[in-house]
C-alpha cells in the first residue's frame, strides 16, 4: 500500500492513479481533500502531530508527502519510527526525504514531449518532399561496406519510395564480407549495386532527380561519393560535427540506429508494412546496439516494439548465426597472437587482413576479456588501415577523438562504438607492415593515456 500526506491537485492525481493499482490512504485537510474511488480518503480539521494521526498498521511501500501537514519538527525522523526501511519522497526540501524536483520533471517533460514533435517535423518534412515528386527516381546511397544497419535503412527508403511511386535503386561503395550481411542481403533478395569507378557515381547522381544518404551525411567519408555531391536527403543517426547542406536533413542522434530512425518515418507515413522490411529493420537496430545492451534508447524501443507486429524472429536467428568463414578464423588467429594489453586497452594489429568485416567481431569478442576497457582493432586493405574500436569507459568518446585525429572523414562513430579508413599517405606510409605500425603509435599515442585501470 501507499501513504500519501497531502490534497493538492498533484498529490490527488497521484492517488488516483495509484488507486487503479494498490491500497492508497490518503490523509489531507478537510477544507481541500475530495473523495476518490478505490482510495481510503482521512480529512484532518487540522495540521496535527503523526501520534495524533490514524496511521496504517501495516508498512506502506512509500510514503509520499505533497503538503506540510505533519507539525513534528522531523517528520522523517518520526516516520521512520513508524517504518525504519520505507522510502519517504517529498516534492519539496525535507530532512531525510527523497526529494522529487517538480520543476525538473516538469522541464524534462516538456523536453521530451518538444524533441517527439522535432521527430514528427522532420518525418513530415521527408513525407511531403517525396509525396511532392511522384514518377521521379530516386539514388538511395550507404556508406562503403554497408552494415545491417545502413543496408536495412536503405532498403525501409526504397520500400517508402516505391509506395510513393518513386524509381527507387541503393548503391554502395566497397564490399558486403560480414557473414551476417551476406545472410541478409540474400534472404531478403536485396537488389544492391555495387560501384566501383568513379564515372559510374557521376553517371548516375546527374541522372537522378533524388539522390538520398543513409546512415552517413558527408560525401566523400567513407563513400563513395564525390565530395561536391550534395544531397537531396540526408536520414542518419551519427553525431553531428559540423552543419549538412541538403534539402531535407532528419539527422537525430538520439537515435541509436537508423533503422530505428526509419521506422519512425514509416511510422508516420501510415505505410502497410511487410515481413521482409520489418524484419531487416528490426535486424539493423539489434546489430546497431550489439543485441539491444549499447545507446538503446526509448526511442529506439517503441520502433523495435512496432516493428514486432510483422518481424520474423526465425529469420532474424538465421541473420544472426550464419557459417563463419575460414578467412575470419583465420584474422582471429593472428589478433589474438598479435595483441597486447596496455593499461586496460587491448590493441590487436592485423596482417594480411583477408576480411574487413572481421575486425568488428574480433572487438566485439575482445571487449569482453576481464579488466579490459577499451578495444582496437586494426589492418590494412587497398592502402588504408581499416580500423575498427569499442570502449565501455565513459570517459572516452571514441567517435570525437578519432574524429580530431584522423580529419575529414577518415574516421569517426558513436561514444562506444567506431572505426574508420585512414590512408596511408596520412600515415606517411607506403608499405603495409609500416601503417600498421604508425597506426599502432597514433592510437597509444591517443588513447594509451585515458584508459581506465
Amino acid at each position: 500500500m501507499f501513504l500519501i500526506f497531502g490534497s493538492d491537485t498533484l498529490a490527488t492525481r497521484i492517488a488516483r492513479w495509484l488507486g487503479k493499482r494498490h491500497r492508497v490512504r490518503m490523509i489531507g485537510l478537510a477544507e481541500s481533500i475530495q473523495s476518490i474511488d478505490g482510495v481510503e480518503i482521512v480529512a484532518l480539521p487540522t495540521e496535527m502531530d503523526l501520534a495524533e494521526m490514524p496511521l496504517p498498521d501495516i508498512a506502506p511501500t512509500a510514503v509520499l508527502i505533497f503538503e506540510e501537514i505533519i507539525c513534528d519538527d522531523e517528520p522523517v525522523k518520526m516516520l521512520r519510527n513508524y517504518w525504519q526501511n520505507t522510502p519517504v519522497l517529498t516534492t519539496f526540501s525535507l530532512n531525510g526525504a527523497e526529494l522529487i524536483s517538480i520543476e525538473d520533471l516538469t522541464a524534462s517533460a516538456i523536453e521530451s514531449r518538444l524533441e517527439s514533435l522535432e521527430r514528427r517535423e522532420g518525418a513530415m518534412e521527408i513525407l511531403q518532399y517525396l509525396r511532392s515528386r511522384e514518377n521521379k527516381t530516386a539514388a538511395i546511397f550507404c556508406h562503403d561496406n554497408p552494415d545491417p544497419d545502413a543496408l536495412a535503412s536503405a532498403y525501409g527508403m526504397q520500400y517508402l519510395c516505391q509506395d510513393l511511386s518513386i524509381d527507387a535503386k541503393i548503391y554502395h561503395g566497397g564490399m558486403i564480407e560480414h557473414q551476417q550481411n551476406k545472410a541478409m542481403v540474400n534472404d531478403l533478395n536485396l537488389e544492391l549495386r555495387r560501384l566501383i569507378l568513379g564515372w559510374e557515381v557521376e553517371d548516375i547522381i546527374s541522372s537522378v532527380d533524388i539522390i538520398i544518404f543513409v546512415d552517413f551525411h558527408k560525401a566523400g567519408a567513407n563513400n563513395i561519393l564525390p565530395e561536391h555531391c550534395q544531397p537531396h536527403i540526408i536520414l542518419d543517426h551519427h553525431h553531428l560535427e559540423h552543419p549538412v547542406a541538403a534539402d531535407v536533413a532528419f539527422i537525430r542522434n538520439e537515435f541509436a540506429a537508423t533503422s530505428s530512425l526509419v521506422a519512425s518515418l514509416l511510422m508516420h507515413s501510415e505505410i502497410t508494412m511487410t515481413e521482409d522490411v520489418s524484419t531487416a529493420l528490426a535486424f539493423g537496430i539489434k546489430t546497431d546496439t550489439l543485441g539491444f545492451t549499447r545507446s538503446f534508447n526509448a526511442v529506439d524501443l517503441r520502433a523495435l516494439s512496432w516493428l514486432n507486429a510483422w518481424a520474423s524472429i526465425d529469420r532474424l536467428r538465421k541473420f544472426e548465426t550464419p557459417p563463419r568463414s575460414m578467412e575470419v578464423l583465420q584474422s582471429f588467429a593472428i589478433a589474438l597472437n598479435n595483441l597486447s594489453i596496455v593499461d586496460g586497452i587491448i590493441y590487436a594489429p592485423i596482417e594480411n587482413m583477408t576480411d574487413r568485416d572481421s575486425l568488428s567481431q574480433i572487438a566485439d569478442f575482445l571487449l569482453q576479456t576481464e579488466g579490459v576497457e577499451s578495444v582496437f582493432t586494426f589492418g590494412a586493405r587497398r592502402q588504408k588501415i581499416i580500423l575498427s574500436a569499442r570502449t565501455k569507459s565513459e570517459d572516452i568518446h571514441l567517435g570525437k577523438s578519432l574524429s580530431q585525429t584522423f580529419p575529414d572523414g577518415m574516421a569517426g562513430g558513436h561514444k562506444q562504438v567506431a572505426g574508420g579508413q585512414i590512408p596511408f599517405t596520412f600515415l606517411d606510409s607506403e608499405s603495409e607492415n609500416e601503417a600498421i605500425s604508425r597506426m599502432h603509435e597514433h592510437l597509444k599515442k591517443l588513447f594509451g593515456g585515458l584508459a581506465i585501470e
